[in-house]
């Protein structure tokens, strides 16, 4: 239940963003928890923090026309939400798929502020997109949409103002056509203004890991909070895209067994473990589908098409695909068959009604805005590189990862703890991220 405040805000979001039914959910699983954090402070009720941060600070929605091969015009539509400025330039990823609409831009946005926040750098919370499908398209086709794109968006955007970054059928490729429509508009070789780029053009070292191995530190602190480790746990994790293939690799680094992952068309299992370097062949390189890996597989391996990965008994489940993929019923048998933490690779992937399952029975839960911080902590330390013009080691990176997914834990953990919540992670992480943007926000005034 929210507190009686807290729900008048809920009403008045909904309200106010008909029809955008994850930016809702986002919202209230936000407000669910800091109902606390009023009686502390009630200075945040007095100045509408929540409101304010419940409303992003610009929306720009925007035309993008471009050719095909064939000569044809084709026009999409794009989005960057700026949404919370409080704690430095906005940040977050660029998201190219069919699904992307205002209310997902709003959603992971929004996401976007609380866990920023948690890694403890200077950064705010943005997120972009467009509703352009790269499947299926040239390399051509989709350098002249990513040029058009930029074309409209480089006003908004500067190493001191936004900095967007890759997500979701957005990589290194669509990044560097990306980076150079910009230096080619504004003539600057302005490279903190975009992260994930290239290592040869300002990238840096462990990007490309970085959201899975971050997701399986933080699991690894959980499982460590409770006695145990990785070692010997069999895993599940859900995709097979590049946050899902690098949770395999360091899960498999700290010594568990990740016996299945998925993609659009079905699950593989794979009891002796799955073999990374045909996944990365199948997925990265050839871009097959998962029926490719289990008949290269051979013996060992079996695809189950058209049903869900988290049929498959674990101790650790790892959901690295996208939002709302893990169900009420999923969640009843993971529990059933064992499960005993869940650590989000991808932003929202546990549905309310999954969430509440896996607390009431004692999983230990690492929401995303904590359990994936660690990509948009590591585009933070490109920034960083970016602005000293400097380059570290991929050891050097690594170990500035660790120790943040580390630190975001630590806070999460003694966050819930304070306010009477113990081993709460959702609440932790909720609490922490707010309160650090509420009280920037306070220090800056009307911003």
């Amino acid at each position: 239940m929210l507190h009686e405040r807290l729900s008048e805000i809920y009403d008045n979001v909904l309200r106010r963003n008909p029809g955008e039914i994850e930016f809702h959910q986002a919202v209230r699983e936000v407000l669910e928890s800091i109902g606390p954090v009023l009686g502390k402070h009630p200075e945040y009720a007095e100045s509408k923090i929540i409101e304010r941060i419940c409303e992003p600070e610009r929306q720009i929605i925007f035309r993008v026309p471009w050719e095909d091969d064939r000569g044809e015009v084709q026009i999409n539509r794009g989005f960057r939400v700026e949404f919370n400025s409080a704690l430095g330039p906005y940040k977050g990823g660029l998201r190219f798929h069919p699904s992307v609409y205002l209310g997902i831009v709003k959603f992971l946005g929004f996401e976007q502020i609380f866990k920023n926040s948690l890694t403890g750098l200077p950064i705010g919370g943005g997120k972009g997109g467009s509703d352009f499908d790269p499947k299926g398209r040239s390399r051509h086709e989709i350098m002249r949409f990513c040029q058009s794109f930029m074309t409209e968006i480089y006003r908004h955007i500067g190493e001191y103002t936004d900095v967007p970054a890759g997500d979701i059928g957005v990589g290194q490729r669509e990044i560097g056509y990306l980076f150079g429509q910009y230096k080619r508009i504004t003539n600057r070789y302005e490279s903190g203004v975009i992260t994930g780029k290239g290592l040869s053009y300002g990238g840096a070292q462990v990007r490309t890991e970085a959201t899975g191995y971050g997701c399986a530190f933080f699991v690894d602190e959980m499982l460590k909070a409770r006695g145990t480790s990785f070692e010997g746990k069999r895993v599940v994790v859900s995709g097979s895209g590049n946050v899902a293939v690098y949770t395999i690799e360091k899960v498999q680094q700290l010594g568990g067994t990740v016996i299945a992952c998925s993609d659009s068309s079905g699950y593989v299992v794979d009891d002796k473990g799955i073999d990374l370097a045909l996944l990365k062949q199948v997925k990265q390189v050839e871009r097959r589908r998962m029926a490719t890996y289990a008949e290269r597989r051979g013996g060992n391996a079996t695809f189950v098409p058209g049903a869900s990965v988290w049929e498959v008994p674990c101790e650790v489940a790892m959901p690295s695909a996208t939002q709302n993929e893990i169900t009420g019923r999923d969640a009843e048998t993971l529990v059933r068959n064992g499960c005993i933490a869940v650590g989000e690779g991808a932003n929202m992937p546990t549905t309310p009604e999954g969430i509440r399952i896996f607390e009431e029975v004692g999983v230990a839960f690492g929401p995303g805005k904590a359990a994936n911080a660690g990509g948009v902590a590591t585009s933070a330390l490109e920034m960083q590189q970016n602005a000293s013009r400097d380059s570290w080691t991929f050891e050097f990176s690594e170990s500035r990862l660790r120790q943040i997914m580390r630190d975001i834990h630590a806070r999460c953990l003694q966050t819930a703890d304070e306010y009477g919540m113990p081993g709460d992670y959702v609440a932790g992480a909720n609490i922490d991220g707010f309160k650090r943007v509420a009280d920037a926000m306070l220090a800056l005034g009307l911003i």
